[in-house]
């Protein structure tokens, strides 16, 4: 499963510059809104979904360099989150869908964690 397929899947709207997302693929997923809880639980090359949409978002995930973060519940990060994420390659992608929405989707079109 890669990028491209799961924001085509979700309906994902993409915040960031755009990539060749079809050749990304995640690791896995990881879903927490506790930066410490991702710091500590979310693997290298996940993708983790949050509701958060606040810059320190981008610190952890270039710090686990991560594939990209899906905002949820309609959040939308600020312009300096969006400049700070494209300088750090960090892919952002929105939804006004829920948090557990996503994970079940996601979990149905086979990204697991771990």
């Amino acid at each position: 499963m890669n990028l491209a397929q799961i924001i085509k899947e979700l309906d994902l709207s993409v915040v960031t510059h755009p990539q060749d997302f079809a050749s990304i693929e995640p690791s896995c997923g990881y879903a927490s809104d506790l930066l410490s809880c991702v710091m500590s639980g979310a693997q290298h090359h996940g993708l983790w979904v949050t509701l958060q949409a606040h810059a320190n978002i981008i610190a952890v995930a270039a710090l686990l360099d991560l594939c990209g973060i899906i905002i949820t519940e309609g959040a939308a990060p600020d312009a300096a989150t969006i400049a700070k994420a494209n300088e750090e390659g960090i892919n952002l992608f929105t939804t006004p869908r829920s948090t557990f929405w996503v994970v079940g989707r996601l979990w149905e079109l086979g990204l697991r964690d771990r």
